[in-house]
């Protein structure tokens, strides 16, 4: 993987969805308040953070476009075997989120705008204090429609019992995750 250092010049207009696809409003780490705060691709002092990336070098060298989809030869070989692990965050949607902003930006980066407000109910309201990396990996997996739902649903609920809430708003997602067959759990990479 070619690396190189990330220069202050690095530019974006929006740090929430990423060059390579990753929705970064969805990660723990964008959602973190202490020094391993990550400001989004592209957010406030992202190069401090990241002073390589494999993706930003690449684009550099191509098209030096906003997202790898507006490149002329993506999908590369990057995206013909997308990984199998993940990191802070889930890999499972980038092809499939990319093919989606690619068909009508402005509509995907509304959504991604409005799961980030859900991401950050659950996490304000519903959270006792374990359950933001669960959030944000149910939130980034899960249709906006049925979050809208499950959103509604524990609205309801006693908002006083932050532990019942939460409880409550876990086996929710937890039970719409197994009907979808969405796994609710980060992909570890093998080992040889």
């Amino acid at each position: 993987m070619v690396k190189s250092m990330v220069s202050k010049e690095y530019r974006r207009k929006c740090a929430d969805f990423s060059l390579c696809g990753l929705n970064c409003c969805l990660c723990p780490r964008f959602h973190t308040d202490g020094s391993s705060k990550c400001p989004g691709c592209e957010g406030p002092d992202f190069f401090l953070k990241h002073p390589s990336c494999a993706v930003i070098t690449c684009n550099k060298k191509h098209q030096n476009v906003e997202y790898c989809f507006e490149c002329s030869v993506y999908p590369c070989e990057r995206y013909q075997a997308p990984s199998e692990a993940d990191s802070f965050i889930s890999y499972q949607n980038v092809l499939q989120d990319q093919a989606k902003a690619k068909m009508d930006l402005q509509n995907y980066l509304e959504e991604l705008t409005e799961k980030h407000k859900i991401l950050g109910e659950l996490i304000a309201n519903y959270n006792d204090g374990k359950l933001k990396g669960f959030y944000c990996l149910a939130v980034n997996l899960l249709p906006l429609s049925v979050l809208n739902n499950i959103m509604d649903e524990i609205s309801h609920m006693d908002q006083i019992n932050c532990k019942g809430s939460a409880e409550e708003a876990v086996r929710l997602l937890k039970a719409e995750a197994d009907r979808l067959n969405i796994q609710l759990v980060l992909r570890k990479a093998k080992k040889d």
